[in-house]
């Protein structure tokens, strides 16, 4: 029987970036809440490709994962750590956001992973995560005729291990004691048995319906 590849192999598989829309998503989620203030915390940080969509509202970046990748931002600050090991190796409340991009999916224990975010948070801080969006048109029928959903086929896995829907995260998140909690979608989404995605004004109106991703967001 072979083994399980690791937390590394995982993190290497999923080549360390997310979707433009993704970024976008958490970049509109803070602004709506007017957050713009000093140190990020991107705990599964890959590339670090979200600074280029923050940078213009916070001075520090903080960029945690179990592997180093080449493109990562010179002015950031990169913790090496595996993400299922235990505590991120950071003081408590230092983060005036704390954000997890397409990084839960990633885990074994999502509780535990948010808790650990939410102890990297300051007092007032906001926490963020977005994941894969198991209530897309998308995913839900790949569900229904494939087993599966979408983004947790045999072809995202190992990557791919822990499937969430939006009221899981929001559970979770109220578990851990944050508030003011809200939800948003990244308005980009694959068109069924398609390659194309639906237009931006469907994607508007309809956005948990067609969109790829979720974003959970809330206060320390």
């Amino acid at each position: 029987m072979p083994d399980a590849p690791s937390v590394e192999e995982r993190a290497l598989a999923s080549a360390g970036r997310s979707d433009t829309a993704i970024y976008r998503m958490v970049a509109r989620a803070l602004a709506k809440r007017g957050v713009e203030t000093n140190r990020v915390i991107d705990v599964g940080c890959g590339h670090g490709a979200a600074w280029a969509h923050l940078r213009d509202r916070f001075s520090e970046y903080v960029g945690v994962d179990v592997a180093r990748y080449g493109e990562f931002p010179e002015e950031g600050t990169f913790v090496r750590f595996d993400l299922d090991s235990g505590s991120v190796p950071l003081e408590d409340a230092t983060g005036d956001v704390v954000m997890a991009v397409e990084t839960i999916e990633h885990l074994e224990n999502p509780r535990a992973f948010v808790r650990e975010l939410v102890r990297l948070a300051k007092p007032g801080g906001w926490v963020v995560v977005t994941t894969p969006n198991q209530r897309s048109l998308l995913s839900l029928l790949t569900l229904i005729t494939k087993g599966q959903f979408s983004q947790f086929q045999n072809a995202s896995y190992p990557a791919h291990i822990t499937a969430l829907l939006d009221v899981d995260l929001v559970r979770i998140a109220t578990e851990c004691g944050l508030t003011n909690i809200g939800t948003d979608y990244s308005r980009q989404g694959r068109i069924v048995f398609t390659g194309r995605h639906y237009p931006q004004l469907v994607s508007r109106l309809f956005p948990r319906a067609c969109s790829d991703n979720l974003l959970v967001v809330g206060q320390a």
